[in-house]
């Protein structure tokens, strides 16, 4: 039936089938990300004055500014890493290809994967490293104060944290090439 009240939606499921419908909010989401992580170690900087971070003595305002100097690094590190994934998740699936949103989400289950193991990698291991040198037990409580109370201070941190983030990175890759694959072996066998 060729009639205009029964096939005007064609060109709306046409939009959804070639995935232009998935594409592009995952561009927006990656650039919401990118910018999320700009605005964190301002974020950080203003819930750590918020605690009164600068009425505590020398040596935790040190710390706190070389710990925000790591934030800021590893927040411009993501924001590079989510504004490049950005431009690669349009070349997540081909035209005409069935299976179209997995890969684009195991393209998002990658790349928070690498933006998170990136993080605990990096801020993990700086923030236990100069905590525990300087602080020893202490530690701890600059990480409450700047609104981080998850991350860990030790000697055993400071080597955890790199192997974390690393696990991490592999793990979600591992994942995500995984469901790539199946919709890849399914996309193949329906072409066969």
């Amino acid at each position: 039936m060729d009639n205009k009240f029964l096939t005007f939606i064609k060109p709306y499921l046409s939009y959804i089938d070639n995935g232009h419908f998935y594409r592009k909010p995952f561009r927006w989401l990656y650039t919401i990300f990118a910018i999320i992580n700009l605005i964190l170690p301002l974020y950080v900087f203003y819930v750590a004055i918020g605690n009164q971070i600068f009425d505590f003595p020398a040596k935790f305002i040190i710390v706190f500014l070389l710990v925000w100097i790591i934030i800021a690094f590893a927040s411009w590190l993501s924001f590079q890493l989510w504004w490049n994934r950005k431009s690669k998740i349009t070349n997540t699936s081909v035209e005409g290809a069935e299976f179209i949103a997995t890969p684009i989400f195991s393209h998002l289950i990658q790349t928070i994967g690498e933006w998170l193991g990136t993080w605990v990698g990096i801020v993990g291991f700086g923030t236990a490293l100069l905590t525990t040198i300087i602080f020893g037990d202490e530690g701890y409580y600059l990480s409450r104060q700047i609104g981080f109370g998850f991350l860990k201070t030790g000697w055993l941190f400071i080597v955890l944290m790199p192997v974390y983030g690393f696990l991490i990175i592999v793990t979600t890759r591992f994942l995500a090439e995984q469901f790539r694959a199946l919709s890849s072996i399914a996309n193949n066998t329906r072409k066969n």
